[in-house]
Protein backbone atom coordinates (compact mmCIF):
# COMPACT_ATOMS: atom_id res chain seq x y z
CA UNK A 1 0.00 0.00 0.00
CA UNK A 2 1.26 3.40 -0.99
CA UNK A 3 0.31 6.43 0.66
CA UNK A 4 0.70 10.33 -0.86
CA UNK A 5 4.67 10.67 -1.26
CA UNK A 6 6.09 13.52 0.28
CA UNK A 7 6.62 15.18 -3.39
CA UNK A 8 3.10 15.01 -3.79
CA UNK A 9 2.48 17.31 -0.68
CA UNK A 10 5.01 19.55 -2.04
CA UNK A 11 3.56 19.94 -5.45
CA UNK A 12 0.33 20.71 -3.71
CA UNK A 13 1.77 23.43 -1.86
CA UNK A 14 3.74 24.68 -4.85
CA UNK A 15 7.31 23.92 -3.60
CA UNK A 16 7.95 21.30 -5.92
CA UNK A 17 9.91 21.28 -9.46
CA UNK A 18 8.21 20.79 -12.28
CA UNK A 19 9.07 17.03 -13.57
CA UNK A 20 11.46 16.69 -16.60
CA UNK A 21 9.91 14.19 -18.59
CA UNK A 22 6.41 13.72 -19.84
CA UNK A 23 4.32 10.80 -17.86
CA UNK A 24 4.07 7.70 -19.50
CA UNK A 25 0.64 7.04 -21.41
CA UNK A 26 -1.77 5.40 -19.79
CA UNK A 27 -2.53 1.51 -20.69
CA UNK A 28 -5.33 0.82 -22.61
CA UNK A 29 -5.35 -3.20 -22.36
CA UNK A 30 -6.93 -5.20 -19.80
CA UNK A 31 -5.70 -6.34 -16.66
CA UNK A 32 -8.07 -8.43 -15.50
CA UNK A 33 -8.55 -11.60 -17.71
CA UNK A 34 -10.71 -14.93 -17.90
CA UNK A 35 -9.71 -17.99 -17.42
CA UNK A 36 -10.97 -21.58 -17.92
CA UNK A 37 -13.67 -21.81 -20.42
CA UNK A 38 -14.36 -18.24 -20.31
CA UNK A 39 -10.78 -17.40 -21.52
CA UNK A 40 -11.19 -19.63 -24.60
CA UNK A 41 -14.76 -17.89 -25.06
CA UNK A 42 -12.58 -14.54 -24.80
CA UNK A 43 -10.07 -15.77 -27.44
CA UNK A 44 -12.74 -16.70 -29.92
CA UNK A 45 -14.56 -13.41 -29.69
CA UNK A 46 -12.21 -10.56 -28.61
CA UNK A 47 -10.73 -10.67 -32.58
CA UNK A 48 -14.26 -10.00 -34.13
CA UNK A 49 -15.30 -7.83 -31.77
CA UNK A 50 -11.71 -5.64 -32.41
CA UNK A 51 -12.37 -5.65 -35.76
CA UNK A 52 -15.90 -4.36 -35.59
CA UNK A 53 -14.92 -1.14 -33.69
CA UNK A 54 -15.96 -2.61 -29.82
CA UNK A 55 -13.39 -3.54 -26.52
CA UNK A 56 -14.24 -6.75 -24.63
CA UNK A 57 -14.85 -5.68 -21.31
CA UNK A 58 -15.71 -9.35 -19.47
CA UNK A 59 -16.91 -12.51 -20.27
CA UNK A 60 -19.17 -14.44 -17.38
CA UNK A 61 -20.42 -18.35 -17.50
CA UNK A 62 -22.80 -17.96 -15.26
CA UNK A 63 -25.34 -21.33 -13.98
CA UNK A 64 -24.60 -24.59 -14.70
CA UNK A 65 -27.51 -26.91 -15.97
CA UNK A 66 -27.92 -24.28 -18.68
CA UNK A 67 -25.01 -21.44 -18.52
CA UNK A 68 -25.61 -18.07 -19.68
CA UNK A 69 -22.45 -16.92 -21.23
CA UNK A 70 -22.47 -13.22 -20.86
CA UNK A 71 -20.25 -11.14 -23.25
CA UNK A 72 -19.67 -7.51 -22.02
CA UNK A 73 -18.15 -4.94 -24.78
CA UNK A 74 -18.76 -1.76 -25.64
CA UNK A 75 -17.21 1.03 -28.15
CA UNK A 76 -13.50 2.87 -26.70
CA UNK A 77 -16.17 5.79 -25.48
CA UNK A 78 -17.61 3.72 -23.87
CA UNK A 79 -20.99 3.88 -25.28
CA UNK A 80 -23.20 0.41 -26.30
CA UNK A 81 -26.65 0.51 -27.98
CA UNK A 82 -29.57 -1.99 -28.56
CA UNK A 83 -28.65 -2.08 -31.74
CA UNK A 84 -25.16 -2.84 -31.44
CA UNK A 85 -26.35 -5.78 -28.57
CA UNK A 86 -28.11 -7.33 -31.39
CA UNK A 87 -25.72 -6.76 -33.81
CA UNK A 88 -22.68 -8.22 -32.17
CA UNK A 89 -25.13 -11.65 -30.92
CA UNK A 90 -25.93 -12.11 -34.52
CA UNK A 91 -22.01 -11.84 -35.30
CA UNK A 92 -20.96 -14.55 -32.17
CA UNK A 93 -23.42 -17.11 -32.23
CA UNK A 94 -22.32 -18.80 -35.69
CA UNK A 95 -18.71 -18.06 -34.19
CA UNK A 96 -19.12 -19.92 -31.03
CA UNK A 97 -21.28 -22.48 -33.20
CA UNK A 98 -17.99 -23.34 -34.97
CA UNK A 99 -15.38 -23.56 -31.99
CA UNK A 100 -18.22 -24.97 -29.80
CA UNK A 101 -15.80 -24.33 -26.73
CA UNK A 102 -18.97 -25.09 -23.91
CA UNK A 103 -20.66 -28.34 -24.45
CA UNK A 104 -23.86 -28.54 -23.95
CA UNK A 105 -27.10 -26.00 -24.32
CA UNK A 106 -26.86 -22.36 -22.94
CA UNK A 107 -27.87 -19.09 -23.58
CA UNK A 108 -25.93 -16.10 -25.22
CA UNK A 109 -25.96 -12.47 -23.69
CA UNK A 110 -24.25 -9.70 -25.02
CA UNK A 111 -24.51 -6.28 -22.87
CA UNK A 112 -22.52 -3.51 -22.03
CA UNK A 113 -20.94 -2.90 -18.59
CA UNK A 114 -23.50 -0.76 -16.77
CA UNK A 115 -23.44 1.74 -14.88
CA UNK A 116 -21.51 0.29 -11.96
CA UNK A 117 -19.35 -0.87 -14.29
CA UNK A 118 -16.40 -3.51 -13.58
CA UNK A 119 -13.09 -1.44 -14.33
CA UNK A 120 -10.81 -3.87 -16.32
CA UNK A 121 -8.29 -1.33 -17.92
CA UNK A 122 -6.06 1.40 -16.50
CA UNK A 123 -7.65 3.61 -18.48
CA UNK A 124 -11.08 2.89 -16.85
CA UNK A 125 -9.57 4.49 -13.61
CA UNK A 126 -8.78 7.64 -15.63
CA UNK A 127 -11.75 8.02 -17.22
CA UNK A 128 -14.26 7.20 -13.64
CA UNK A 129 -12.12 9.33 -11.68
CA UNK A 130 -13.90 11.08 -9.04
CA UNK A 131 -16.46 8.30 -8.53
CA UNK A 132 -16.96 5.87 -5.80
CA UNK A 133 -14.92 2.52 -6.74
CA UNK A 134 -14.69 -0.98 -4.98
CA UNK A 135 -11.44 -2.75 -5.07
CA UNK A 136 -10.18 -6.44 -4.10
CA UNK A 137 -6.83 -7.64 -4.16
CA UNK A 138 -5.69 -10.96 -4.73
CA UNK A 139 -3.42 -10.71 -1.84
CA UNK A 140 -3.17 -8.73 1.78
CA UNK A 141 -1.80 -5.37 1.74
CA UNK A 142 -0.78 -3.91 4.74
CA UNK A 143 -3.26 -6.74 6.50
CA UNK A 144 -6.24 -6.02 4.03
CA UNK A 145 -7.64 -7.02 0.57
CA UNK A 146 -10.80 -4.76 0.09
CA UNK A 147 -10.95 -0.88 -0.24
CA UNK A 148 -13.39 1.59 -0.94
CA UNK A 149 -12.48 5.58 -1.98
CA UNK A 150 -13.17 7.87 -4.26
CA UNK A 151 -10.81 7.01 -7.64
CA UNK A 152 -8.09 9.52 -8.47
CA UNK A 153 -6.67 7.99 -11.82
CA UNK A 154 -3.84 6.04 -12.12
CA UNK A 155 0.09 6.56 -12.16
CA UNK A 156 2.97 4.48 -12.11
CA UNK A 157 1.47 1.44 -12.07
CA UNK A 158 -0.92 2.16 -9.23
CA UNK A 159 -4.64 3.32 -8.96
CA UNK A 160 -5.06 5.93 -6.53
CA UNK A 161 -8.12 6.09 -4.30
CA UNK A 162 -8.67 8.30 -1.79
CA UNK A 163 -10.18 6.21 1.09
CA UNK A 164 -10.71 6.88 4.96
CA UNK A 165 -8.46 4.69 7.33
CA UNK A 166 -9.40 3.91 10.93
CA UNK A 167 -6.39 4.56 11.74
CA UNK A 168 -5.14 6.98 9.76
CA UNK A 169 -7.98 8.99 8.24
CA UNK A 170 -8.78 10.42 4.83
CA UNK A 171 -5.44 9.40 2.54
CA UNK A 172 -4.64 8.73 -1.06
CA UNK A 173 -3.32 5.34 -1.59
CA UNK A 174 -1.63 3.58 -4.42
CA UNK A 175 -2.78 0.34 -5.13
CA UNK A 176 -0.57 -1.59 -7.60
CA UNK A 177 -2.42 -2.71 -10.63
CA UNK A 178 -0.64 -6.00 -10.55
CA UNK A 179 -1.98 -6.86 -7.36
CA UNK A 180 -5.82 -5.77 -8.23
CA UNK A 181 -8.03 -8.77 -8.65
CA UNK A 182 -11.33 -7.09 -8.91
CA UNK A 183 -12.86 -3.39 -9.62
CA UNK A 184 -16.07 -1.98 -9.90
CA UNK A 185 -17.70 1.21 -9.51
CA UNK A 186 -19.80 1.87 -6.91
CA UNK A 187 -23.69 2.79 -8.06
CA UNK A 188 -24.41 6.34 -6.30
CA UNK A 189 -26.73 8.97 -7.61
CA UNK A 190 -23.49 10.98 -9.02
CA UNK A 191 -22.32 8.15 -10.68
CA UNK A 192 -26.26 7.23 -12.45
CA UNK A 193 -26.15 11.18 -13.39
CA UNK A 194 -22.74 11.09 -14.75
CA UNK A 195 -23.32 7.73 -16.77
CA UNK A 196 -27.04 8.83 -18.69
CA UNK A 197 -25.09 12.50 -18.70
CA UNK A 198 -22.21 10.87 -21.21
CA UNK A 199 -24.85 8.71 -22.58
CA UNK A 200 -26.69 11.62 -23.81
CA UNK A 201 -23.98 13.75 -24.97
CA UNK A 202 -22.54 10.51 -27.17
CA UNK A 203 -25.99 9.80 -28.72
CA UNK A 204 -26.96 13.71 -29.67
CA UNK A 205 -23.51 13.63 -31.24
CA UNK A 206 -24.17 10.08 -33.47
CA UNK A 207 -26.89 11.06 -34.13
CA UNK A 208 -29.04 8.29 -32.50
CA UNK A 209 -32.88 8.15 -31.16
CA UNK A 210 -34.43 8.12 -28.17
CA UNK A 211 -34.99 4.49 -28.55
CA UNK A 212 -31.10 3.07 -29.12
CA UNK A 213 -30.33 3.97 -25.14
CA UNK A 214 -32.07 2.05 -22.32
CA UNK A 215 -32.67 3.37 -19.98
CA UNK A 216 -34.40 6.30 -20.83
CA UNK A 217 -32.18 9.76 -19.85
CA UNK A 218 -35.39 10.85 -18.38
CA UNK A 219 -36.03 7.90 -16.29
CA UNK A 220 -36.70 8.58 -12.85
CA UNK A 221 -33.66 6.16 -11.18
CA UNK A 222 -33.22 6.34 -7.09
CA UNK A 223 -29.55 5.31 -5.88
CA UNK A 224 -30.33 4.60 -1.77
CA UNK A 225 -26.92 4.45 -0.13
CA UNK A 226 -24.47 1.29 -1.69
CA UNK A 227 -25.83 -1.23 -3.70
CA UNK A 228 -24.91 -5.05 -3.61
CA UNK A 229 -22.86 -6.04 -6.25
CA UNK A 230 -25.35 -8.23 -7.69
CA UNK A 231 -27.16 -4.96 -9.00
CA UNK A 232 -27.60 -4.75 -12.94
CA UNK A 233 -27.94 -1.71 -14.30
CA UNK A 234 -26.98 -1.81 -17.43
CA UNK A 235 -27.31 0.97 -20.18
CA UNK A 236 -28.10 -1.21 -22.89
CA UNK A 237 -30.62 -4.60 -22.07
CA UNK A 238 -28.83 -7.48 -23.04
CA UNK A 239 -29.91 -9.39 -26.27
CA UNK A 240 -30.26 -13.21 -25.49
CA UNK A 241 -30.27 -16.27 -27.76
CA UNK A 242 -30.52 -19.52 -26.95
CA UNK A 243 -28.24 -22.11 -28.04
CA UNK A 244 -28.56 -26.02 -28.50
CA UNK A 245 -25.66 -28.49 -28.86
CA UNK A 246 -23.65 -28.54 -32.25
CA UNK A 247 -24.92 -25.21 -32.81
CA UNK A 248 -28.66 -25.27 -33.60
CA UNK A 249 -30.67 -22.20 -32.09
CA UNK A 250 -33.65 -23.15 -30.48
Amino acid sequence: MVQRRPDEDAQAHGTAEAPSAAASPVPSARFITETGLAAQIASVIEPTLEAEGFRLVRVAIMGRAKPTVQIMAERPDGTMTIEDCATLTRMLSPLLDVHDPLPGEYALEMSSPGIDRPLVRATDFEAWAGFKAKIELKALLDGRKRFRGILEGFEDDEVRLHVTLDQIGETTLGLPIAMIEDAKLMLTDDLVREALSRAKKTRKAAGLSEGDWAPDDDADIEVEGEHDEDDDHRLAPASTKPLKPGGKRL
